[in-house]
């Protein structure tokens, strides 16, 4: 991680890599007077909507493809669950 400061901003530049295989780079600008724990929270935020961490939990042990498809629709059965009880409650 590197810490470049310019004209009164700070940038936080980190390169990950993804599970496509191409460099992501992740600026957090700042603003002046803004603190570090800030920066780093706003650092984490936009680290996990990348998705690499995800990706490396998901390719830690194999899974079948029938699995993954069960697990798709269990979900989404449970997603229609959710919705329909919004739905009724409204």
């Amino acid at each position: 991680m590197k810490i470049y400061t310019k004209f009164y901003k700070i940038q936080i530049f980190i390169y990950l890599c993804n599970p496509l295989k191409k460099k992501l780079m992740i600026i957090v600008p700042i603003k002046e007077n803004e603190s570090i724990d800030k920066a780093l929270k706003k650092f984490k935020k936009k680290f996990e909507k990348t998705g690499v961490v995800r990706a490396l939990r998901s390719r830690s042990a194999f899974e079948k493809p029938s699995i993954t498809r069960r697990t798709t629709v269990k979900k989404a059965i449970y997603r229609d669950a959710l919705r329909a009880a919004e739905s009724s409650n409204i």
